[in-house]
């Protein structure tokens, strides 16, 4: 029995042991890599991209912006004083505002200082009142006081970017134009739609996918379904309207 004995712990005892470390790195790979492959949602196919949009339609034909506005100068201030403030603080204090000055010459005439009390509810309004005095400024000097219709000149307005720009050419003008904020930035990478690590990458990724004849709104049935369904914390995946489509892991229904 002990000769047995010997020689099954010398067989054991000749397989080469792997070092712990080794071993659980090797334990560890294979995990993280199915998992980032299973993390990777399938993209909407066109057809599915077309029946998102035609509910978003049929549910709403005629989406409007939540900002109130009289013309294209007031949109534009409109949404230069939205940052980081929401629609509804911006339209309690923009209701007076505009009720005195609804072109830029007629802002200048009322001054920075009048601009300041008027907005002084929503949020950075000392460095907005500035901004809006120094658009109206520009507007005349160089736009004969009308609002461009290019996304680069209105870039170069004080306290406009590429969101407001995008949002005025799509309201204003009816350009087919994507405004992305957080709204639609996070339903373009909860459901899959349009992935992307910035606001650029989604805009020019819903740019891509969707079809030209949705475009007018598509950006506005993005924000209010990103407002009022597909919210940040709680969606409310029980109501939405492309929930069998949607490719996010984690929808409740």
């Amino acid at each position: 029995m002990a000769k047995i004995t010997r020689s099954i712990s010398a067989k054991k005892s000749s397989v080469p042991s792997v070092p712990k470390k080794v071993a659980k790195k090797a334990a560890k790979a294979v995990p993280k890599r199915v998992a980032k492959q299973s993390a990777k949602p399938k993209p909407w196919t066109p057809a599915e991209i077309h029946e998102a949009f035609s509910r978003f339609r049929k549910a709403n034909p005629e989406p409007k912006g939540e900002l109130e506005h009289l013309n294209p100068y007031t949109l534009l201030v409109a949404v230069v004083l939205s940052a980081q403030a929401t629609d509804a603080g911006v339209n309690k204090a923009t209701r007076a505002l505009f009720a005195v000055a609804d072109t830029p010459e007629r802002m200048l005439e009322l001054g920075e200082e009048k601009v300041r009390e008027y907005i002084k509810t929503i949020g950075l309004y000392r460095n907005k009142a500035k901004n809006v005095i120094a658009l109206s400024e520009k507007l005349i000097a160089e736009f004969g006081g009308e609002v461009p219709r290019t996304r680069a000149e209105i870039e170069t307005l004080p306290g406009a970017g590429r969101k407001t720009a995008n949002v005025v050419l799509n309201m204003a003008y009816g350009e087919h134009t994507m405004a992305v904020d957080t709204h639609v930035f996070r339903v373009g990478n909860r459901t899959g739609l349009a992935p992307g690590n910035n606001v650029l990458e989604v805009e020019l990724g819903l740019e891509k996918v969707i079809p030209s004849e949705f475009m007018l709104h598509a950006h506005h049935w993005l924000i209010l379904h990103g407002r009022y369904t597909c919210l940040a914390r709680k969606p409310r995946c029980e109501v939405c309207l492309i929930n069998d489509l949607c490719r996010w892991p984690e929808k409740t229904v």
